[in-house]
């Protein structure tokens, strides 16, 4: 008896959800240094914010208020230091009806956006993101909870894929 005539346990979870064979697209690991400056800046930022706050009222015990914003900073830099990881995380697919996109270390987020539904597809450069050469790639569909943006991908990259989910939207609008 070979597998393919055994029934298939429906409870059973696919391996291959939701992408089947498909390999999940990067972004450009340039962006992890993009997302490091902002995670620092919010380091400095943050810090120097709480440490002239809980200085200017330590009064004569200074010991407490320094050990809380090294804590605070101890952490932010712990999540500074996670960038890497959060930009390998992030990955998208092109299926035949809709981009898969994925995002997150713990708690991971995929989300399905049919083409049909496809509103407006936008390209967008900060002024870090341009330095590194970079773009982001948000997407309006005709629901408002589904905002996705998919950061990090070199500037043709993004420009190339925006015409290309354009044009399938324009073919699968039928009936909108």
């Amino acid at each position: 008896m070979t597998t393919d005539a055994m029934p298939q346990d429906e409870t059973a979870p696919n391996p291959a959800w939701p992408h089947g064979d498909a390999e999940w697209q990067r972004v450009s690991p340039s962006y992890a240094w993009a997302d490091l400056i902002v995670n620092l800046a919010l380091v400095i930022g943050a810090g120097l914010v709480i440490g002239i706050i809980i200085l200017t009222n330590a009064g004569e015990q200074p010991l407490v208020p320094l050990l809380i914003l090294s804590a605070v900073v101890l952490l932010l830099l712990v999540n500074a230091l996670f960038a890497f990881r959060r930009v390998r995380a992030i990955g998208y697919i092109l299926r035949e009806d809709d981009l898969l996109f994925r995002r997150g270390i713990m708690f991971e987020r995929i989300v399905a956006v049919p083409y049909g539904r496809l509103q407006l597809v936008d390209v967008t450069r900060g002024p870090l993101l341009r330095a590194l050469g970079l773009a982001t790639l948000k997407f309006v569909t005709a629901s408002a909870a589904t905002g996705v943006q998919l950061p990090g991908l070199r500037v043709a990259e993004a420009e190339a894929l925006r015409d290309r989910l354009v044009a399938l939207a324009e073919t699968r609008r039928s009936g909108l």
